[in-house]
């Protein structure tokens, strides 16, 4: 047992130096943003009135520079497309959703780790498909920090199989998330995490507000997809801020204080902005760890607007109002915090707590494939991060002085080489 004194979360992960990869490159982020702005728009019901223009060409070139990319590293990430015809509201007469992806199979061909953002755009009214729509940042963004972390992490080999995902629909119903969770949930696959990015590059904001020294990452606590018996489990052993998404959140955090220069993940603790969402809640209903990265600030006269200008007021979602120094930093955290999840193996899938009326807390987890030891975490249960860690080789301990009633307790499981998968939560062993 080798006891690991209290440190911040960021001294703990171990991890390759941010100074020994490739950096992503803000020249590239922004030649891909152009690129797809200049697919005039991608509306998911646009047509391809003539070449090159729609979100069919958008989805094909995207599909393209993946196998560009697996081309380089030797067929080391397979493309393919899933698709089927969604009916709603924004599509009364039914238009196929395809979800372009690109495989990078690990040694654990079903447990992925996946790295998405939609690809369509829209303007003022969500049913215009014929208009000009740029959706540089909404979704440009996203869509070039998918390609461009596929195109890092290609050079390497990872445990978990990494899913780069360009996903259609967002704007019309979050279809393209829902295809791809609905999915992961039928062909069984175990989801590390999915990373969602939607809005990511843009520093300057609604009235002329600047910030470009932080990122959003939105999580939920409590899942979506447990029961009322499994809230009140989770709300008795105090589990609220600890859910695999919220795990998964305060992951992004830790990774992103080891990189240089990077930017502070402001940990927002809720699904997504007020009243909003995005294509990791279809993610979240089914039970798999979910995040959205989001910019820091918002610019609402360059979302979802027709090219316009009134009254002295720009209107539209073009590349000019972007950052793409601040974009590389966001893709930064996601190339950064996948190579982690990547390395390492699944997390236990339960942890039971048991040792009321003790000073000694019993803990108990299920054993996971491939992994070489375990990190048994621990913090005052007035605390939001763990403080205090123990790493043991047997899926058991016994954490002498550490009473249950007054610490929360969680379980991640380290490769050989210690990198250290999402944290489970422990809870109150079932009698």
């Amino acid at each position: 047992m080798r006891y690991i004194p209290a440190l911040p979360l960021a001294a703990l992960i171990l991890a390759t130096p941010a100074a020994a990869q490739d950096a992503p490159d803000p020249v590239r982020l922004k030649a891909t943003v152009e690129k797809l702005v200049g697919f005039g728009t991608r509306h998911t019901l646009s047509t391809p009135d003539k070449p090159g223009r729609g979100i069919d060409a958008a989805r094909g070139w995207a599909g393209a520079e993946l196998t560009r990319i697996a081309d380089a590293c030797d067929g080391c990430i397979t493309v393919a497309n899933i698709a089927r015809t969604f009916v709603g509201p924004r599509a009364p007469n039914g238009v196929n959703v395809v979800d372009v992806l690109g495989f990078q199979q690990g040694e654990e061909p079903t447990r992925v780790v996946i790295v998405a953002a939609h690809i369509d755009s829209r303007v003022s009214n969500e049913m215009n498909a014929t208009s000009d729509a740029p959706g540089a940042n909404d979704n440009g963004s996203g869509t070039a920090l998918v390609l461009e972390t596929a195109r890092l992490l290609s050079k390497q080999k990872f445990k978990a199989t990494i899913v780069y995902a360009v996903l259609s629909g967002e704007e019309q119903g979050l279809w393209g998330g829902q295809l791809l969770a609905e999915t992961a949930q039928q062909k069984k696959w175990t989801v590390s995490a999915m990373l969602n990015n939607d809005i990511v590059g843009n520093s300057l904001g609604q009235g002329g507000v600047r910030v470009a020294d932080r990122v959003r990452v939105f999580s939920e606590g409590i899942r979506a997809s447990e029961d009322i018996a499994a809230q009140i489990a989770r709300r008795a052993s105090g589990g609220e801020d600890d859910g695999p998404s919220r795990a998964l959140a305060k992951t992004v955090d830790g990774v992103a204080a080891t990189l240089p220069a990077g930017l502070d993940v402001f940990v927002v603790r809720r699904p997504d902005r007020f009243g909003r969402g995005g294509d990791h809640e279809p993610f979240l209903k089914l039970g798999f760890p979910a995040i959205r990265f989001t910019s820091a600030v918002e610019n609402w006269d360059a979302q979802h607007q027709d090219l316009r200008t009134e009254k002295g007021v720009r209107y539209g979602d073009t590349p000019d109002r972007m950052d793409f120094d601040y974009l590389a930093k966001v893709t930064a955290i996601n190339v950064a915090t996948i190579r982690r999840l990547a390395s390492a193996p699944a997390a236990p899938a339960t942890v039971t707590l048991s040792g009321a009326l003790s000073r000694n807390t019993n803990v108990k987890w299920a054993a996971v494939p491939g992994a070489a030891s375990y990190r048994v975490r621990w913090r005052r249960s007035d605390a939001q991060n763990w403080t205090n860690a123990v790493d043991v080789t047997a899926p058991d301990t016994v954490l002498k002085e550490v009473p249950v009633d007054d610490n929360f307790i969680g379980v991640s499981a380290l490769s050989a080489s210690g990198d250290e998968s999402l944290v489970t939560f422990g809870e109150r062993e079932k009698r």
